[in-house]
């Protein structure tokens, strides 16, 4: 159901001070991943304000972590899947922050820590919400809220996937690419290389090792070798650590590697180039861990056709919207992959994210959301 582009303005506008005051609440409560506690209580004071909206709340109970919230919107209908909305309540900051960066607005931005990934991003969800529903829109829709996305989503994915395969379209709250919304990801890869190799004295005994640090030079280049700029593919050895005292041939060394790939047969090739290194000395052994935790999230024909669709809607509100491709992964990774139409950087414009300068772009909220609200209509 199509909706006028006017009403959805004038109803997202009369909301804007509450769309502003709710942000900077829930940026005041700090939200870390790790703390299950801090998370929740995100997640309770956000509750309050969806149960305004008659949201039918299923909460996916979890112990180490923040629980999964689950909104359900608007009225079942027979052939009409809901619109996903997907966002996370935690964030990268470590509690105390807010005494060092408060909640704050200079020069036409509002800043403070999770002020862009992503606490805005569901606050403009919300909203958006009540104003389709303000202007008679019936059409389910689901409000999924996730606490551990910036640590990979170790329990959220199972859930994300199962709802996404129940969708017609995900449209992820992550902030924009710049002005533009996000067609593609790379895939995003963690491996850990760990060589165990021979210990004696440096000086005594030297013949007698078989130096693990040596060794992982070796595998560093090798699999730094692996990166392909031409296939977009990225590779980077990004922590090591080993041995023990300068005067002993180490026995143990541990590398952390971050591989990002376009696509999903780049990423099947990725990992099977991991599977097959072996340690130079045979007197060490190595042994690899890890692979991709995110899918690409490729340029697919069901994303290209959603964001056809809201480049249509903000021609009529009368800016240009742009797409992009961006190397950082989401959890729109884990439904494109499945073959669901998804459409990323839905939340607001802004920068900074995961850094001291972290804010919003206050002029482009509003037709942001405006934007968010006429494409949860249109989406069939």
């Amino acid at each position: 159901m199509a909706i006028a582009v006017a009403a959805v303005q004038a109803e997202i506008e009369a909301q804007a001070a509450r769309l502003k005051a709710r942000t900077r609440a829930l940026v005041e409560v700090e939200s870390p991943s790790e703390d299950k506690p801090a998370v929740d209580r995100a997640g309770t004071l956000f509750l309050e304000w969806a149960a305004e909206l008659g949201a039918k709340v299923k909460r996916h109970k979890q112990r180490g972590y923040g629980d999964v919230l689950e909104l359900r919107f608007g009225r079942a209908k027979k052939g009409v899947k809901p619109v996903l909305l997907l966002g996370h309540l935690d964030t990268v900051w470590s509690h105390g922050t807010l005494a060092k960066m408060p909640w704050r607005e200079e020069e036409g931005k509002w800043k403070g820590p999770g002020v862009v990934d992503m606490k805005i991003g569901v606050m403009m969800a919300l909203e958006a919400v009540a104003a389709v529903q303000k202007l008679g829109v019936t059409r389910p829709i689901t409000l999924l809220l996730v606490s551990e996305e910036e640590i990979g989503s170790p329990v959220s994915r199972p859930i994300t996937e199962k709802i996404a395969l129940e969708s017609s379209a995900v449209f992820v709250m992550e902030p924009a690419q710049g002005l533009a919304y996000k067609t593609a990801r790379k895939g995003v890869a963690h491996f850990e290389l760990r060589v165990e190799g021979v210990a004696s004295h440096a000086g005594v005994d030297f013949e007698r090792g078989a130096s693990a640090v040596l060794e992982m030079a070796r595998l560093i280049e090798k699999v730094s070798a692996f990166t392909d700029l031409s296939k977009g593919r990225t590779v980077n050895v990004g922590v090591v650590h080993g041995g023990t005292r300068s005067n002993v041939i180490a026995a143990e060394c541990v590398a952390e590697v971050d591989v990002r790939s376009v696509t999903m047969r780049d990423a099947a090739a990725v990992e099977k180039l991991f599977a097959r290194l072996k340690p130079t000395d045979k007197r060490c052994k190595l042994t690899v861990s890890g692979g991709f935790n995110r899918p690409p999230m490729e340029r697919g024909k069901g994303t290209v056709a959603l964001f056809r669709k809201a480049q249509a809607i903000a021609k009529q509100m009368g800016f240009a919207l742009d797409e992009a491709a961006t190397g950082g992964g989401s959890d729109g990774n884990f439904t494109a992959a499945l073959g669901v139409p998804t459409l990323d950087g839905m939340g607001a414009v802004g920068g900074g994210a995961h850094a001291a300068h972290e804010h919003v772009v206050a002029a482009h909220v509003i037709e942001r959301t405006v934007l968010l609200a006429a494409m949860i209509a249109a989406v069939e």
